[in-house]
Formats: C-alpha cells, sequence, structure tokens
C-alpha cells in the first residue's frame, strides 16, 4: 500500500477545536482523497481503517434501504468497527428488525445505539409531533444533535452517502473534512446498478420496506414511497423543500463543538 498521509495530532483521543487542527484535518482529508479516493469502496475502507485505526473510526448507519452493502463490506474487513445507529424514537418498526437482523448476519460485535436527549425531548417535542409543525426543528432533536454526539469521539467515520441519491451529494468526494474530523463515503460513485449486483452476489438481506416503494428510508412520519422516475430520496420530506436531516451538512460540525 502507498505511504499513507500524515495524520493530525489528537490529545487523550479527543479532538482539539482549535482553527489550526481544523485546517490540518483538511489537508489531510484532501492527502487521503488525491491517494485514495478513486479506489474501489473495500479499498477505501481498508485503507482508512489502517490509517486511522479501528478504535479511532466507526460507521454510522440508518440500517435503510441499501445498508447493508456498507455494513457487509466493513464487517469483511474489520467486525470490530464500532456501528452508530440514531434511534430517533420515530423509526418503521421494519427498520429496528432489520437493524437487529443485519448485525446478526454480519456477526458485526460492536453496535452503539444512539438517542436523543430526554431533557431535550421533554423541552422541544413532549408530544412526538414537532416534525408537524417544524421538521427541522425535530431533526435537529432527534438526529443532529445526536450525530453530533455520537461521532465525537472519533478521528474519522463511514456513511453510506452515494453521488446520485440527491443533487445536494453530486459533487462530493470520498474523503471530506468535517471540522476536526474525516468524513468517508466509501460508495459515493456507485450507482443503483452496482448496490444490486453487490446485494445480489452476496445474498444480502432487503430492508422489507424497499419493497414497498421506500428508496431511502428514515422517520416513518416523514417517509413515503418513492413515486416512479423520481429519485432515491424523493420520498423524504416530500413536499417540502428540506432535502437532507442536518447529519451531513456543514451545521453538524458547530454541533460537535457543541457536546464538548
Amino acid at each position: 500500500m502507498e505511504a499513507k498521509p500524515a495524520r493530525p495530532d489528537r490529545a487523550s483521543g479527543v479532538a482539539t477545536t482549535d482553527r489550526a487542527n481544523d485546517a490540518a484535518v483538511a489537508e489531510q482529508a484532501a492527502a487521503l482523497q488525491a491517494t485514495y479516493g478513486g479506489l474501489s469502496p473495500q479499498r477505501v475502507i481498508e485503507a482508512a481503517i489502517h490509517h486511522f485505526g479501528s478504535a479511532e473510526i466507526a460507521a454510522v448507519s440508518s440500517f435503510g434501504a441499501d445498508s447493508a452493502v456498507l455494513l457487509h463490506m466493513i464487517a469483511e474487513i474489520d467486525r470490530s468497527v464500532p456501528v452508530i445507529f440514531l434511534d430517533t424514537g420515530q423509526h418503521f418498526g421494519e427498520t429496528l428488525q432489520y437493524r437487529d437482523q443485519l448485525i446478526g448476519d454480519f456477526a458485526l460485535s460492536n453496535l452503539r445505539i444512539i438517542t436523543p436527549l430526554e431533557d431535550a425531548l421533554a423541552a422541544g417535542d413532549p408530544d412526538g409531533t414537532l416534525h408537524k409543525r417544524d421538521t427541522e426543528a425535530c431533526c435537529a432533536i432527534r438526529k443532529v444533535e445526536p450525530m453530533a454526539r455520537s461521532v465525537e469521539p472519533y478521528a474519522a467515520w463511514f456513511t453510506g452517502r452515494k453521488r446520485f441519491q440527491a443533487e445536494t451529494r453530486k459533487a462530493m468526494d470520498v474523503f471530506e473534512a468535517v471540522g476536526p474530523r474525516v468524513r468517508i463515503n466509501p460508495l459515493a460513485s456507485w450507482g443503483t446498478s452496482d448496490l444490486a449486483g453487490y446485494m445480489r452476489d452476496n445474498a444480502l438481506r432487503e430492508n422489507p420496506l424497499v419493497a414497498y416503494g421506500y428508496l431511502s428510508i428514515g422517520c416513518f412520519p416523514c417517509t413515503q414511497p418513492v413515486q416512479p422516475g423520481e429519485d432515491a430520496r424523493s420520498g423524504r420530506w416530500a413536499g417540502q423543500a428540506k432535502t437532507e436531516c442536518g447529519i451531513h451538512l456543514p451545521g453538524l460540525e458547530n454541533a460537535v463543538q457543541a457536546v464538548r
């Protein structure tokens, strides 16, 4: 394997928050992108785990429509990599069941379930209907803050995002800097045929909601089946300008700093 790009110092396993370190991480992500960004997803995962170390990297999974692909790849390389699941309290029952099935299928040994803060729910969404009034605020409580808390201990994390999924993702790199951390999108260049082929070739279990037209699966109040000809994420927050919950947007960096 080629010499790996240098990695910024981290004290006691927690990233510093100064601008110099953030700039160093941005340089690191650019170097990783240049070195490994064009490799296969499996080689990206392998290189990232080698670079950061298994104690410093995690995978965040929604256990959605095609989550099995990334999780299977990770399991083939290192089953001990932490797998983070954000339990918003409003997931489909099928998603929770699918989560447990995949963890068993792949013998993943480090599932970490993160939930919203009880005081935040009590103050902002006591009756569970905030999504009807303010979807951004609901996602902030149930997804963005928990996401920030979940990745805070790590130097980097894997996501299952793909460029084809939405306009907001078309130009994303495999390695991205998010403040003092690196976000890694091994499947960025893959399309639907790549995913389907991998699922078929490896006999992977499919989220049961896919059969009903749910091609991007989030919380049940804000997710609908995708209509023919529409992009895979059109069923999320249908009828609204909102296309992302916020956990992949630049604002996550501020949320991460807020939980320190």
